[in-house]
């Protein structure tokens, strides 16, 4: 919940609030004041990491006795309201703890969640996962990544784009074909400890209209062992389960975002039209300023109550796909139509690029397009009905 809103959300607990504090804190330290700065450098610096988990601030959700905080979705969810509420697009700690760190948590072996969890949680491991290729994006039957059996290891050849945490990444999770069909192939998922892998490359930090600071890049590999040993869950032909199983966290995490987004967008706005002023009165005095502004607070309101719905859901266990998918594309629908309405009323100021609201504009669009296009999000509530 952010500043702006009134309505404290129905799944905040006392334990929450004293979460926030700290992550308030911690951004506002080691966050707020370099964000310009990776924003032009294309990534945030490497030792973050670290420094978040020193502070307890990655896996908040992983069980303790593999270095994660305990928590649940909701103390993730605290951190992406407070992320959005200081216009932070750069630290990709949702991908990496919210994502990443699930899969492994869900769907990896004890000895696989041994391995890998306790360097996720003290950021010793960057984490990302690799799904999206150039030849394809939301339909995983189009994945041409291919993994053979040799022996005691996987070769691994293809190429991925598009990849939050991709150039810092030590551990990627890459979905590849290990049999079947053309159109109907096998799929797996394959964890790469990109350090020590030979035929691993990156290519270029990719420059993107927004999230100018969140780190996302291309991922190369050529014939790259990887022990069978780091096959997820330790079982050919999982793959699509284990995507189906986690991406309804996914896309609660972009509602949750895109909801805490347009509450900074719209106080940003307000605090804006209260100080400046036009043909000699205050822009809020203008009735255009006050109903735009009593529109984008309704839709926030309307997006937050449902969001927090999902949430509540979620924590329970009871958030299907179809739910996720009406959150993902209802909230990003929603911030990019409100921060859209704040920029007008910014002017020519919205339309630059120092002012925060420019950056939550440009930030705002990828919401409608990564974790599932919108227009996937309509399939699979089609086919629900």
């Amino acid at each position: 919940m952010s500043d702006h809103s009134t309505r404290r959300s129905p799944w905040l607990t006392e334990d929450l609030d004293l979460l926030r504090e700290l992550a308030r804190s911690f951004l506002a330290r080691e966050v707020a004041p370099n964000l310009w700065r990776w924003g032009e450098q294309g990534h945030v610096d490497r030792d973050l990491w670290t420094r978040a988990g020193a502070a307890g601030l990655l896996c908040l959700s992983i069980p303790e006795e593999y270095g994660g905080g305990g928590g649940t979705f909701a103390h993730e969810a605290v951190l992406i309201e407070e992320q959005a509420r200081i216009g932070d697009s750069a630290f990709g700690t949702s991908v990496h703890s919210g994502i990443v760190a699930h899969y492994v948590n869900a769907h990896g072996t004890e000895e696989q969640k041994r391995r890998w969890l306790p360097g996720l949680a003290s950021g010793e491991l960057v984490g990302a996962i690799a799904m999206t290729e150039p030849g394809a994006g939301s339909d995983l039957r189009g994945i041409s990544t291919r993994a053979v059996r040799d022996g005691a290891d996987y070769r691994l050849t293809g190429a991925k784009t598009f990849i939050s945490n991709g150039s810092q990444a030590d551990l990627v999770i890459v979905v590849a074909r290990t049999g079947g069909a053309p159109d109907a192939p096998e799929l797996s998922l394959l964890v790469v400890e990109t350090r020590e892998a030979e035929g691993f490359s990156r290519g270029r930090v990719l420059d993107k209209v927004g999230l100018k600071g969140q780190d996302t890049a291309e991922l190369f590999f050529d014939e790259v062992r990887v022990p069978s040993a780091h096959l997820l869950g330790g079982r050919p032909g999982q793959g699509f389960a284990q995507l189906m199983d986690q991406l309804p966290q996914e896309r609660l995490i972009i509602a949750v975002s895109s909801v805490a987004a347009m509450e900074h967008a719209l106080a940003l706005t307000v605090e804006h039209v209260k100080q400046r002023t036009a043909f000699g009165r205050e822009l809020m005095a203008f009735q255009n300023t006050r109903f735009t502004l009593a529109e984008c607070a309704t839709e926030a309101a309307v997006a937050r109550s449902f969001v927090d719905d999902c949430v509540l859901r979620h924590l329970r266990g009871e958030l299907d796909a179809t739910g996720a998918a009406m959150a993902k594309w209802w909230a990003s629908d929603r911030l990019c139509r409100v921060v859209d309405e704040c920029v007008q009323l910014f002017g020519g100021y919205g339309y630059m690029t120092e002012y925060p609201i420019a950056r939550a504009w440009t930030d705002a669009r990828v919401q409608r397009i990564y974790g599932g296009t919108n227009e996937i999000m309509k399939e699979i509530i089609a086919r629900s009905l």
